[in-house]
């Protein structure tokens, strides 16, 4: 496969990001970047949906996103309880 490169300027937070995402999903940024480029790109539907299109390429990421923020939290609430219990036994004498 013959392959050309392309270069583009983005945020340090845009950036951040972009490395967080890649790596929270085991792929290499530039297999991200040609993904989303992918789709973005793509032919329309022989329907002409194009919207409909642009939802699916979309629901993936929207996905992922919601089974890491369902991690995240989990993990937030699990500290704030060991925290409690800390701060409780503190209090309380028990430390």
């Amino acid at each position: 496969m013959q392959t050309e490169r392309v270069t583009f300027l983005t945020t340090p937070d845009q950036k951040a990001a972009l490395d967080a995402y890649a790596a929270s999903n085991g792929k290499s940024v530039g297999h991200v970047v040609r993904e989303a480029t992918s789709h973005y790109i793509a032919p329309p539907s022989a329907s002409g949906d194009e919207g409909e299109d642009e939802l699916d390429a979309i629901v993936p990421m929207v996905e992922d996103a919601v089974q890491e923020m369902t991690a995240a939290i989990a993990a937030m609430r699990a500290d704030i309880a060991r925290t409690c219990a800390r701060v409780d036994a503190i209090l309380g004498g028990e430390a």
